[in-house]
């Protein structure tokens, strides 16, 4: 593990960033393997307690995937791979390392009251505009589309935070 914890949140950020453009500029399962390699960097690297964040990211991948997966079927979300039955692996890698900077590089927003109810809002829904420009997926409706994904992660990131602090006390101040 990297001691010292800014360079460790500047590599967490990274990581995230190369995860994040990797599956969505190939969404394929193919980029789950660069995920693999990008978690286990994580966790040799930057991770302090690796048993209770491996759990913490599992948690979130399972919520994200459920928030995704409604929006799907909603039709508020697109993919351009197939079934939306479920979510894609490609989107399934992109919530498992969104989940490692909610202990590292974005653990900060945790910290103030109001700044979760803020900036995740926006944030989270830019992060699926970009990938429309990227061509991974499409808002069939634009406006409607980004209120419901605005509306989701008003809700999902307090609910992340907050499952943090009541089952993995440890994850709190990890970064």
């Amino acid at each position: 593990m990297i001691p010292n914890a800014t360079v460790r949140n500047v590599l967490n950020f990274a990581l995230f960033q190369a995860g994040w453009f990797v599956c969505v500029l190939y969404p394929t399962a193919g980029s789950l393997a660069v995920v693999a390699g990008i978690l286990v960097m994580h966790f040799l690297l930057v991770s302090q307690h690796r048993v209770a964040e491996a759990q913490f990211i599992g948690a979130g991948i399972v919520l994200g995937g459920l928030l995704d997966t409604l929006w799907l079927r909603t039709g508020l979300l697109q993919i351009h791979s197939g079934d939306t039955a479920v979510i894609p692996p490609w989107l399934v890698g992109v919530w498992a390392v969104f989940m490692t900077t909610l202990c590292h590089s974005l653990g900060w927003i945790g910290r103030s009251r109001w700044m979760p109810w803020v900036f995740p809002p926006l944030a989270g829904p830019f992060a699926y505009w970009s990938a429309t420009k990227l061509g991974a997926v499409s808002l069939p409706d634009p406006w409607l589309s980004l209120g419901a994904l605005m509306a989701g992660w008003w809700l999902i990131f307090p609910l992340l935070l907050f499952l943090r602090r009541s089952l993995y006390p440890e994850l709190e101040y990890a970064s």
